[in-house]
Order: structure tokens, then sequence, then C-alpha cells
């Protein structure tokens, strides 16, 4: 049984209540708690060391991708974050500087968020350090944005390049929530989420949520300049355009407009985020599963993203 699989089965009962909008299924919560403009979001997520992150990763980057993986989903709903919770579990013995470390580079970037960290829990893993952050946001009424709303005939986007996160790039990451907000206040984004799983996987939650497939072009997926280096040198274990595909860890924003909104989407992108690209990768079509257009044709897109527990 696969994560996926598992979630399916753990959240099929789930007690809910009236403050309840969106429950278990997409990248927050959605919490209606009775404040006129806005809605809450609701989000936790973890790294653990050994799957996340080594021994030797530096401290600071360690907290910063803690607090950077819920940001990202945040940013996924087109949200603003406010208040953090933190779970850290150490082994029985630990040294108080690389704690104290992992904090800071935590720290620092909830300053930059403007994310108050309120509390949190300390306990004993044997198994090493793990780090459980629940971040609280909110997202005007009506401007939040969903993974269930792609309709046939969309433009999928994806911003920045993808694969080769292992390089490094999985620890400095920076969560497109600006981008985020700013997409929805200016256009109608049908559907959204954050690149963690893998292009291949992410995009299937959409297209699951959706009831709808998807075309993407093999020429027009924007391939890291990490995934192509480490092909060129050899020590690549996956061809570029399948490290763009399936590696995850990207953290980049990939969302659907309707067709009529897609050059004005990357004229006005262009001028509002000059240092970030934007890409057009495909576009949404009838029926399910995802197929790529290259050069030999058109055929059925088999890699997925990075699975627990597969």
């Amino acid at each position: 049984m696969n994560e996926f699989e598992l979630i399916h089965r753990l959240t099929r009962s789930l007690p809910t209540n009236p403050s309840v909008v969106v429950g278990a299924g997409d990248d927050c919560a959605v919490l209606d708690a009775g404040i006129p403009d806005r809605l809450l979001l609701f989000k936790t997520d973890a790294v653990v060391e050994g799957v996340h992150f080594t021994p030797e990763t530096a401290p600071e980057k360690i907290g910063y991708k803690a607090l950077g993986r819920c940001l990202s989903d945040i940013a996924a709903m087109a949200g603003t974050p406010t208040a953090a919770l933190v779970t850290i579990g150490l082994p029985g013995i630990f040294k108080l500087d690389f704690v104290e470390a992992i904090y800071a580079g935590l720290n620092e970037l909830a300053r930059r968020h403007q994310v108050a960290v309120v509390g949190g829990e300390t306990t004993t893993n044997p198994g090493g350090i793990f780090i459980s952050i629940a971040l609280l946001g909110w997202v005007p009424r009506g401007k939040g944005v969903l993974r269930s709303g792609a309709e046939v005939g969309d433009a999928i986007f994806v911003t920045g390049e993808l694969g080769g996160s292992l390089a490094g790039r999985h620890l400095d990451f920076e969560p497109r929530l600006a981008e985020a907000r700013w997409l929805a206040q200016h256009f109608s984004l049908h559907a959204m989420l954050d690149v963690s799983d893998g292009l291949a996987g992410d995009l299937r939650h959409i297209l699951t949520a959706s009831r709808v497939g998807a075309e993407l072009l093999a020429s027009a997926i924007p391939i890291s300049r990490e995934a192509r280096r480490a092909a060129k040198a050899g020590s690549a274990a996956k061809p570029p355009l399948v490290a763009a595909l399936s590696d995850g860890e990207d953290f980049e924003l990939l969302f659907t407009v309707a067709s009529r909104d897609a050059v004005p989407v990357l004229d006005a992108w262009k001028k509002q985020f000059p240092g970030l690209a934007l890409t057009c990768i495909g576009k949404i079509k009838a029926g399910e599963g995802i197929t790529l257009r290259d050069k030999q044709g058109v055929r059925p897109l088999t890699a997925h993203g990075y699975v627990h527990f597969s």
C-alpha cells in the first residue's frame, strides 16, 4: 500500500463539523471561522532525517525546509500564512547548538513572511530528528484556489524550473507566496498546487480532483540546470526530462487557466516577475490520465512522482 492509497483509506470516514469548507484532499484544509472577508487555511507537514535531509545537512537549511514546505502549501491555495506551531523530535543525545541552528533557519524564513512561531512541542525520538509544522493562514473569500477546478481546454502553467532537486535545490527553494496571491488577484485560476512530489505525480492530483486528463508538450517542460548538468556529467540516474517530471521537491506552482487567459497571464507575468520563468507546458483535455507529445508523436506518460511506501 503506497502513500496515497493509505491516505484514501484513512480519510474515508473522518469526522467533520460545519466550519469545514474543504477537508482532507487538497494542499490545505479550508475552514470558515465566521470572519466576514476571509477563510482560514490549516496545514501540517513534516521533515524526517534520512528521508528529507541527511545527518550532514546544515541545520539552518533543515529548519528552513521544514517551514518552507508548509509555506509552499499555503501558496498553492493563494493564501497568506500567519502563525506556526513547531513539533521537534530529537534523539536522546543531541547537540544544543545544532538544534538552535535549526530554529535559526526556521525563524529567519518565518520573519521574512511575517509568520509568528507561537509554540509547539519537543519530544524524544530514538530514530533521529524530525520536525512537524502546523501552520495557519488565510485567504480572501472567493479567492482561494483548489485542485478540483481544472476544465477541458485549460492551459497548464508551471513556474520556475523542474528536476535535479537533490543537487541542493530542495533545501533553498523559495515558497511562491507573493506570486500565487498576485495570480489569484489578477486572473481566474481554475486549479493550482505546488510541485512537491514531481510534476507527473502532482498534475495527476489535479486531474483526479477535476475528473479530466492532460496532454503535456515534452519540449516545453522547463528542465533545471542541475538536472541537465547531472545528466551531462553522467552522475544522473534519470534523463533530464524524466527528472523534471518525477524528481519532486521543486516547490513551484502548477496551475491551470482558461485558454483565452494564457497569453495575458504570460505577458503580465513577464512584467511583474521578470526574474522568474513561467511556462505553458500543455493543456487539459477530456478523459483521464496524462499523454506526452514529442517528436515521436503522442503516448501515455508512464513517469510518476515520488510516493512514500512505494
